[in-house]
């Protein structure tokens, strides 16, 4: 986890929040991996942590920036900047994929297995449980978002699910809405970074995974987002960030994204960022457990 120096050129760095949504104070960016100048200042980066893959990822079949399709929810920015942690150097060409539930907790190709908590879930039965900070072992209760091993596809939706290419500013840029909670785990995205494949006319080929990881949502946001509907309609109890068992407690470096928004009116949009520092030469597909609890670095109450 040793830093790393980065000159930032102008023009690299993250977006700042467009017209429209008034912005949360940010904290200081250059403890958290993120450009805090575009003028030439250094800056530094650190090893985004790697977390586990979880058994709801479909592998790169949905080449595309907007992964909303028809859910409803908050719209959601999310503005990812990927960098070689060893060079402090953008990586270009990468392929990103995220993926995340729905406002009520459903995953797309995984309906059958879905525990949403608005009103009747999928399989008709409501949801049981006390969250305990550990994942569950069944539905994405549990390994939805935590541990175990993959689990083939249920269904042909794939909503809010996409891969994107890196610009040659290490940038990239998905619409997407606000994600919803269920049994067992907090607010999160589930990110990789595919590296030294080949982008053709079918999408992306070959390479390998150097990160794999989770985006997650400060408190404040959440519980905004939670007297909105459809989230206001989610009657699972919802896991804390705190109480998570992914979650590893380090700031920005485990995945805590800046947000902006207006604080009166979250329904407007949320536009999330953060700069990860990756291994490209290294492969890294999943963990098979949470990592343990680092040091944390300056974390932000967006």
């Amino acid at each position: 986890m040793s830093r790393r120096t980065f000159v930032v050129a102008g023009g690299a760095a993250v977006a700042a929040v467009g017209s429209g949504v008034a912005a949360t104070a940010f904290a200081d960016d250059r403890a958290a991996g993120t450009p805090s100048s575009a003028s030439g200042a250094e800056t530094c980066y650190r090893l985004t942590s790697e977390t586990t893959e979880g058994p709801y990822y479909i592998d790169a079949d949905k080449i595309r920036q907007d992964i909303t399709e028809d859910e409803e929810g908050i719209p959601l920015t999310l503005a990812l900047t990927v960098i070689d942690a060893e060079t402090c150097r953008p990586v270009r060409n990468a392929a990103v994929d995220i993926w995340h539930c729905s406002a009520l907790g459903v995953y797309s190709g995984y309906e059958s297995m879905s525990n949403g908590g608005g009103g009747t879930p999928p399989t008709g039965e409501p949801p049981t449980g006390t969250p305990t900070g550990e994942p569950p072992t069944g539905g994405p209760g549990g390994p939805g978002g935590g541990g175990g091993g993959h689990a083939e596809p249920t269904d042909d939706e794939r909503y809010l699910r996409g891969t994107w290419r890196t610009d040659r500013h290490g940038r990239v840029t998905f619409r997407t809405v606000f994600p919803g909670w269920y049994e067992g785990r907090c607010v999160h995205i589930h990110v990789k970074v595919h590296v030294d494949g080949t982008w053709t006319d079918a999408g992306y080929e070959g390479g390998h995974t150097c990160h794999t990881g989770q985006l997650f949502f400060a408190e404040k946001a959440v519980l905004a987002s939670a007297e909105v509907a459809p989230y206001s309609t989610n009657t699972t109890t919802r896991t804390t960030l705190d109480e998570d068992g992914i979650y590893p407690d380090n700031g920005h470096v485990g995945g805590l994204l800046y947000l902006a928004y207006d604080r009166k009116h979250i329904a407007r949009g949320v536009r999330a960022r953060l700069t990860m520092g990756v291994t490209p030469a290294e492969t890294h597909e999943t963990t098979d457990s949470p990592p343990p609890a680092q040091p944390s670095v300056s974390p932000s109450e967006a």
